[in-house]
């Protein structure tokens, strides 16, 4: 009688406890009823990460099978037939399984990509039709005629293998900026954003084939929206490789680039991760090692908002990641512009900069050094940065630098420890036109440790570029107080012609000093 009166559902329930396993209740726990929106964007981005795998898959395959081509072009020099011959049914095979592979992941394409693969199957069986011919004769003749037919077939297999990886990878870009473009969906967005990113790290050609695409004009698209704000780091961080090339740079500038860079560096509500990505898009687009920036006109017109915002985030940074894109951006905006120094002089930098550099866990590699003493040595051609270096200590900062070395002999730091070397002996040599500063950096022994680096290979790492700007600052120096030097460090260092020093500083073995 009790049972018939309790509530079936409640007795369903009580019974349910004894009838299901424990696992399937692990796995009920996990898992939603319905296909809502979280479980549709899981299965989106899974299919995402899918087409990234198969992509990187046929990066790889088209890496070895450019390799081979390279290395029959080798072999075929010398002419080991059955060497050629064996690595021609290895491409053989390797382009006939990329076709395969990438035909399973792609839903849709051109016939002009259909074109390219079939008629590069079709060269590839000739190229190995033709090279086991050559492993049946020994006929020096016939093999010697049958060489430049075999040059001409690798030449040809290597074009519609190069036109089909092109056409693959535009189809595959394209699909991605599309799904940038038109998604209003945070999580798909973000997915092909990622993937878009792992593909600037292929290569400037890949950059150059997202540029074309449209990639840089559909990332503007969404650091425009304020839906997307949670992703704008990301999304700048794509654009700031893609603008490595001269056509993401172009892209850039149709959008109107600059100016969506500038409100988001002036935008206080921004996190300091979005602040620091739009830095870095800034410094990679002003880059002196680029040569087709200089058309970058509106840049000038939003120049000085820029800069007032890279200062108030290397003032502000949290740590010495965000210093270094803020404090490099700066540095090639200095380079882009000589009003940039006077702009700079204005906003109190100076001290700015100096009063990081005595922050350790700010200013904590050489690569940060380099980039406060480029600022520095660029800023020291107008008279009235004598003054603010002395205020600020910058003269013992500079005497600090000197001295800088790698302590992990990793060649990038060790390249970035000559030019911190480098900058700062220029910028001694800039400022002491100004006697204050000259008698300051001479009461810090600047002298000798100049002459130590003039005299010591080891001491600049063996660079000419840290010789050349030791001896100009010696010689700065050297005029102010001829006495602190020796009379045979005056002969040789100071007093003949710059070249002469520098060739026989260049020549001078560790024993000579």
């Amino acid at each position: 009688m009790h049972y018939i009166q309790v509530d079936s559902v409640q007795r369903w329930m009580e019974d349910l406890k004894l009838m299901t396993d424990c696992e399937c209740m692990c796995i009920l726990q996990s898992k939603p009823i319905g296909i809502e929106d979280d479980a549709q964007n899981e299965l989106i981005l899974s299919s995402q990460y899918s087409v990234w795998d198969n992509l990187q898959l046929l990066l790889k395959r088209a890496w070895i099978i450019s390799t081979e081509l390279t290395r029959i072009a080798q072999k075929l020099e010398k002419s080991r037939w059955q060497r050629v011959h064996s690595m021609t049914v290895r491409v053989n095979c390797h382009v006939r399984s990329m076709i395969n592979e990438y035909n399973t992941f792609t839903r849709h394409s051109s016939e002009e990509m259909h074109k390219f693969e079939k008629l590069l199957i079709e060269k590839c069986s000739e190229f190995t039709a033709l090279t086991e011919r050559c492993i049946q004769t020994e006929d020096k003749q016939i093999l010697k005629s049958m060489k430049t037919c075999i040059n001409e077939t690798l030449t040809t297999v290597a074009h519609y293998f190069g036109q089909l990886i092109e056409l693959i990878l535009a189809h595959e870009t394209r699909n991605l900026v599309r799904q940038i473009d038109s998604s209003e969906n945070i999580y798909i967005t973000e997915s092909a954003t990622r993937s878009l990113f792992s593909l600037t790290q292929e290569g400037a050609h890949l950059c150059r084939i997202i540029a074309k695409e449209g990639g840089v004009v559909a990332l503007f698209k969404i650091c425009r929206q304020d839906c997307f704000r949670t992703i704008y780091p990301q999304t700048l961080r794509t654009l700031a490789s893609i603008c490595c090339v001269e056509e993401g740079i172009h892209q850039l500038e149709k959008v109107d680039g600059i100016l969506c860079l500038a409100d988001i560096l002036t935008d206080s509500t921004h996190s300091e991760a979005t602040h620091a990505e739009a830095a870095a898009v800034i410094a990679q687009i002003t880059s002196p090692h680029l040569t087709f920036t200089q058309h970058l006109g509106s840049f000038l017109e939003n120049m000085e908002e820029i800069v007032t915002a890279l200062v108030k985030l290397c003032q502000e940074a949290s740590s010495g990641e965000v210093f270094l894109l803020a404090s490099a951006a700066l540095a090639n905006i200095t380079f882009f512009d000589t009003m940039a120094c006077e702009m700079l002089l204005q906003l109190n930098a100076m001290k700015i900069l100096l009063a990081a550099c005595s922050e350790r866990q700010i200013v904590d590699t050489p690569y940060s050094r380099d980039q406060v003493v480029t600022i520095l040595a660029n800023m020291s051609v107008l008279d009235q940065c004598a003054s603010e270096i002395i205020q600020g200590n910058g003269i013992q900062l500079l005497m600090e630098m000197l001295f800088e070395r790698s302590s992990s002999g990793n060649s990038a730091e060790v390249a970035a420890c000559e030019r911190v070397q480098q900058k700062s002996a220029v910028t001694l040599a800039r400022l002491s036109r100004d006697p204050e500063v000259a008698h300051a950096a001479i009461k810090l022994s600047c002298i000798p440790r100049l002459i130590k680096l003039c005299r010591s290979p080891t001491e600049r790492n063996n660079s000419d570029s840290v010789l050349v700007a030791c001896l100009a600052a010696l010689r700065r120096l050297a005029v102010m107080s001829p006495d602190r030097l020796k009379d045979s460090d005056f002969q040789q260092l100071v007093k003949p012609r710059l070249v002469d020093s520098f060739l026989l500083c260049t020549n001078m073995e560790e024993s000579f000093v």
